[in-house]
């Protein structure tokens, strides 16, 4: 547990690797979207953030972050945070006791101070902000999604990720949160900042919300990111020219689940990581 920023490697070094890896990277033909600081740990723990971002703005790629929000309230780490084009802030709860319990933070860290700081950094970031909620089994989310979905709204992010752990955790009682439960949580927040802001990230890797020609993995990989109403499902099957039993098929191989929410039938492909042992 640490909360105080300190030096963890000479910025240059950094770059130089960084530079070296992306050299690599382009020779082999590979396209790199961005260059996201994903530690071993949080990296805005790191005191020279701020000089690494300024070096490795020269390679003129796209830069990110990926933060758990912990610092958020100190005013050096949104100064860092600000010279990025891309920061995904951690939003698991919004209620102190919720929050304590999922993400056990250090003792000294208040949970209302943080928001207070993803409000204020989403003020002046004029890059892409999103945010990850991850949902796990056995949790009393109870009014939490309707909290979360009222922050949301007011914190306004590019897109608000529903995630759940899709490798093994510290905890062997945590479990992904099961798919009733994370289209409550869809549904909730979809209602406050729109539905086409709002995506699943559950460990699957597709072509979303585009027609391949493959009508199950096109289903697939939709419903792995988004549910989809059945009317919306009933229009992709009259595009590809297949009827309604190639939905039934899913369902019975158990790659596709049936849900109700609001009087509406929603479709969703199954957690493959809820059926690991």
């Amino acid at each position: 547990m640490e909360i105080d920023r300190r030096s963890f490697y000479p910025p240059e070094l950094i770059f130089e690797e960084v530079k070296r890896k992306v050299w690599e990277a382009k020779e082999k033909g590979e396209r790199i979207d961005y260059l996201t600081f994903v530690p071993d740990g949080e990296p805005t723990l790191d005191a020279n953030l701020g000089q690494e971002i300024e070096m490795l703005k020269a390679l003129n790629i796209p830069l990110a972050i990926l933060t758990n929000s912990s610092l958020i309230w100190r005013e050096d780490v949104r100064e860092d945070l600000l010279k990025l084009n891309l920061v995904s802030l951690k939003l698991d709860a919004v209620s102190e006791n919720l929050w304590r319990r999922i993400d056990r933070p250090h003792k000294t860290l208040r949970l209302d101070k943080i928001l207070e700081g993803m409000l204020e950094f989403r003020k002046e970031f004029k890059g892409k902000l999103v945010t990850e909620t991850m949902l796990i089994d056995g949790t009393n989310y109870s009014e939490e999604f309707e909290r979360i979905a009222h922050f949301l709204k007011e914190l306004k992010p590019d897109i608000a990720y529903i995630a759940v752990p899709t490798r093994p955790p510290w905890e062997k009682w945590v479990k992904p949160a099961r798919e009733e439960i994370i289209n409550m949580a869809f549904q909730a927040f979809a209602e406050a900042i729109g539905e086409e802001k709002v995506e699943y990230l559950i460990g699957y890797e597709g072509n979303a919300f585009a027609f391949t020609g493959n009508v199950e993995e096109d289903i697939l990989s939709i419903t792995a990111v988004h549910p989809m109403r059945e009317d919306a499902l009933k229009e992709l099957l009259e595009k590809a020219n297949v009827d309604w039993a190639t939905v039934e098929k899913l369902i019975e191989e158990g790659k596709l689940i049936e849900l109700e929410y609001g009087k509406k039938r929603f479709y969703m492909r199954k957690l493959k990581s809820r059926e690991l042992p």
